[in-house]
């Protein structure tokens, strides 16, 4: 019994150290990009040996893919609770979803762009599958119940809405055509939402 509780307290303080180094290296990766920083500078900041370190991340590319998922994990958990929130009230969901999304995409800056064009495409093939899912996930459930609250044009089916924002963002948001626009990841989500949705939205009447 013991030996069990020393064991489970082993692999808590594991969990914890992993959770503080994903924490940091998602800090310092997104805002300036993981190619300057290296994991000498994250023991360094963290306090923590090299050894221990690399005990819970063998490469730089495992922590980075780590940090990813992290980042996509608590977008998703962001837009559960939103539609939790806005059960039924199409036009603050709405708001809300593009709100979350815009600010979840304000913490990508430049450099981190950049360097996942130059050295980890493999990695971005990974953030584009999740991001589809996310947005086939929390966004066609939200137009077909805008269509059903007369919010939504109904001659357009909700899934082919959604083809055509994932054909958007497939299309521009990655790393060479948003260097190439001159745009960050969040402009380039707002203006693509914003030109899908003037679209597909019915105007409110006296507007």
């Amino acid at each position: 019994m013991q030996r069990k509780k020393k064991s489970l307290k082993k692999i808590q303080a594991s969990d914890a150290d992993r959770q503080r180094i994903v924490e940091a290296a998602r800090a310092h990766f997104l805002s300036h990009g993981f190619r300057r920083v290296t994991m000498d500078d994250l023991a360094v900041d963290l306090a923590i040996s090299k050894k221990t370190l690399y005990a819970r991340f063998p490469s730089k590319t495992a922590l980075l893919e780590d940090v990813l998922a992290h980042k996509l994990a608590s977008v998703d958990a962001a837009l559960k609770e939103v539609a939790r929130e806005h059960a039924h009230d199409f036009s603050g969901s709405l708001h809300q979803l593009l709100a979350t999304a815009q600010r979840e995409l304000d913490e990508i800056k430049p450099p981190f762009v950049r360097d996942m064009r130059q050295k980890a495409p493999h990695v971005f093939k990974m953030v584009e599958r999740r991001r589809a899912e996310l947005i086939q996930r929390h966004f066609e459930k939200l137009f077909a119940e805008g269509q059903r609250a007369g919010r939504v044009r109904k001659d357009i089916p909700a899934k082919l809405i959604i083809e055509i924002l994932l054909g958007a963002v497939q299309a521009i948001m990655n790393p060479p055509k948003i260097e190439e626009l001159g745009l960050t990841p969040k402009g380039g989500f707002v203006a693509i939402t914003k030109v899908v949705l003037e679209g597909a939205l019915v105007r409110a009447r006296g507007l």
